[in-house]
This record gives structure tokens, sequence and C-alpha cells, in this order.
């Protein structure tokens, strides 16, 4: 009789742990990634709770990778294990030569040009709304009217004051379609107006994330820069690299993230920016923009939770090292957040209150290599924040000339 209720209780123990794994399992399909980059001559290890390898599968082959450099690239499928025993999923893993760049954490004056101009607000004349009837909507990007094309809120202006009153062709970008809408300008002391509110430009400051010593090529911000009206991604036709003097800082508090404060120092430019894109700005600069070495490029499945270092400047001096913890890794596909991160250095808290507006870019440094950068502060809690990855954000640089 005992026997039997020995083996009973046995075979439960064993059900309800093979419940469990199945159960980790199943969490870590959905949150590792399908593809990952490692370094030439070292196999796929992943830094997690529970012991997780690569069983390689026979088939491989060469590929020309672009997702760092242009040099080629063996890639292999493998299927991912829980404790060598349990498989989780088939992943491809690209082998690449592991990029050294220069992290930053200085800050950098922004100046884009929007390629078109956004349409952030419309408005009534008298009783009419031009642009709101026709179907033009806040987001809207316009390209040209009546086939000139749009760079500016004075172009817009002037081809309405123009129109003479007829109706105008616009032509405009709304998620990623282009779309043509006849808009009928309404006559108001004595000119023509569409009832519409224009952005063609923007400027701010951010921090640097990294540089490739070799190209020139930069990376910052680590979140794209949106209109403050709308909320969308600022599309650009050029943008440039000013320098900036920070004149101080408004710390952060309880609900009221600070900011760095500065200006523009001349009008003179550091570098170009061609890309405003979800993962930061990204462009090529004419000189160094920081004194360093440049260290390894860290995967994002080689980061681990617990002590790393960000680099950023608050007061115009040097980037300074503070002391940060990852407190959260997400790898997921759709993964709205990579990083959360906490900012432990009592330097940096008892001075700016933790994160401030101005300091995304900063990269995140973990043993000896960069492996992110800070993207946003939490408003109930400045100590804390999110970040990117930085092999996302390394994925960019190619291409960027």
């Amino acid at each position: 009789m005992h026997f039997k209720k020995f083996f009973k209780g046995l075979s439960l123990g064993c059900l309800a742990v093979m419940t469990s794994v199945v159960g980790i399992a199943g969490f870590y399909k959905t949150t590792l990634p399908d593809r990952f980059q490692i370094q030439c001559g070292e196999s796929l290890a992943i830094s997690s709770l529970f012991p997780i390898d690569a069983r390689p599968h026979k088939s491989s082959y060469t590929v020309a990778v672009t997702h760092i450099s242009a040099r080629s690239s063996k890639v292999t499928q493998s299927t991912l294990m829980l404790f060598g025993a349990v498989p989780i999923k088939k992943v491809t893993s690209n082998t690449v030569e592991r990029p050294s760049l220069v992290p930053c954490g200085n800050p950098f004056g922004i100046k884009l040009l929007t390629d078109g101009v956004m349409v952030v607000d419309l408005s009534a004349i008298g009783t009419k709304s031009p642009a709101k009837d026709c179907g033009i909507a806040e987001g809207d990007i316009i390209i040209s009217i009546n086939g000139k094309d749009i760079h500016s809120n004075n172009d817009v202006s002037q081809v309405i004051k123009n129109s003479g009153g007829k109706d105008c062709r616009v032509v405009l970008r709304r998620g990623g379609k282009k779309l043509t809408k006849e808009l009928s300008p309404v006559s108001t002391d004595g000119t023509y107006r569409a009832g519409m509110w224009v952005r063609d430009s923007s400027a701010g400051i951010g921090t640097m994330t990294f540089y490739d010593p070799q190209t020139g090529a930069f990376a910052g911000l680590g979140h794209p820069v949106c209109d403050s009206d709308t909320g969308e991604v600022l599309p650009i036709s050029e943008g440039a690299v000013g320098e900036i003097k920070l004149t101080g800082y408004i710390p952060s508090e309880h609900g009221s993230p600070g900011q760095l404060t500065g200006e523009f120092e001349s009008g003179g430019t550091l570098g170009i920016i061609d890309k405003n894109c979800d993962e930061g700005l990204f462009g090529i600069l004419d000189d160094a923009p920081v004194k360093g070495e440049p260290i390894p490029l860290g995967f994002r499945q080689e980061i681990k939770k617990g002590k790393a270092q960000i680099l950023s400047t608050i007061d115009g001096g040097d980037p300074v090292a503070y002391d940060i913890s990852i407190e959260q890794i997400d790898m997921a596909e759709n993964a709205q957040h990579d990083l959360v991160v906490k900012v432990t250095d009592k330097r940096l808290l008892e001075t700016t209150g933790g994160i401030v507006q101005g300091m995304s870019g900063s990269p995140i440094i973990q043993n000896g290599r960069i492996v992110g950068a800070v993207t946003h502060v939490f408003i109930d809690d400045p100590a804390m924040g999110y970040g990117i990855f930085a092999d996302e954000m390394a994925a960019k640089l190619e291409g960027t000339q």
C-alpha cells in the first residue's frame, strides 16, 4: 500500500516537473528571437536563467551579410535545447566579424529638414476647413502641390496663394502609401488659405552612442525624432550634426522628467545625419567626437542582468561612466522595449535625479562591450529607463554614407 502511494506521488511529481519544463520551453520559444549574430569562431550561447544550448543542423551556407559588415558570413541552422534535452525552436545564426566601435556619450545638436512637410494641425477658416474637408489628416506628409515639389512651409503658402482659388492637386504620403487629394483653397483677408499647419524642420539635443573609426559612421539617440504634435516619425531629406554647448540641466523628479539644456555654438556642422528611424539617428562625422579606443560590440544574447555602466555628459565636460543595473532583457521579435535599466550611481542620482531628456543615446557598457543605449526615462521613477540593443543600432550603420 505504501509502495502504491509512493509511486503515485512520484508519478505526480514527475508530471509536475515535465509540465514545468514544457512551460519554460514555451516561454523561451516566444521570448527568444529567430535569428542571432555570433562572432566568427564561436558557437551560439544564450545568457539565460536556465541552461540553453544550440544544436547545429548539418546544413549551412554562406551569404553576403548586410547587418553589420559586407563580408561573407556562414549561416547556421540550429535547434535551441533546454537542459540539453527539450527542443525549444529552430533558429538561424549569422557568423560575423564582431565590430569594434568607439563608445561616445557626448551631446550633439540635431538639425533636421523634413522630406516634404508634415501636417501637424488642421484649422477652420470661417465655416470651412479645406484641408480636412478634402481628406488630409494630421501626420500626412505633403510631397507636392500642383506638380511643385514641397520642401518648406513657405512652399505651401506660395502655391496656395497663387492658386487663384482653383482646386489644388495635393500629393501626400500616409502610412507608406502615396495618395492624391483635391484641395479647394478659401479666400480670407485678401489671400487664399488651406486651413492646415505644417512643419518642415526640427532641432534638439541628443547623446551620441558610438561611431566607427574606420568609416566615420555614427549612431545616436536610440529612438526616432518624432513630431511633437502628431507623434509621427519625421521623414528627413537632410540633417546635420551641430556643435552643442551644454548650459545646465533640469533634474528629474517623480512625475516630471528633467532635461539637459544647451545651445548651438555656431552655424557650422560636425557631420551629416541621413537616417531617422526607430533605432535612432545615423550619419557620418567629419572628425572623431570623443577621444577613446574602440571596444567590441556585444550581441543581445550575451547581455546579462546585473551590473553595467552608461557613458553620459551632463555638465559639458568629457563623458563620465555611471553605474547602472540591467533589470530586464526582452529579446522577443515584437518586444516594445529591449532593456529596462536602473541608475544605481549616487553621483547621478544626487545631481540629475537619474535619467533626464537629452541623455537618450548614452551607451551601455557591460563586460567591456557596447551592449545597448538608453532611450527613455520612466516618468514615475526617473532612476529607471528603457534601452535598445546595440547590435540593433549597429545594423543601421550599414549603408550610412
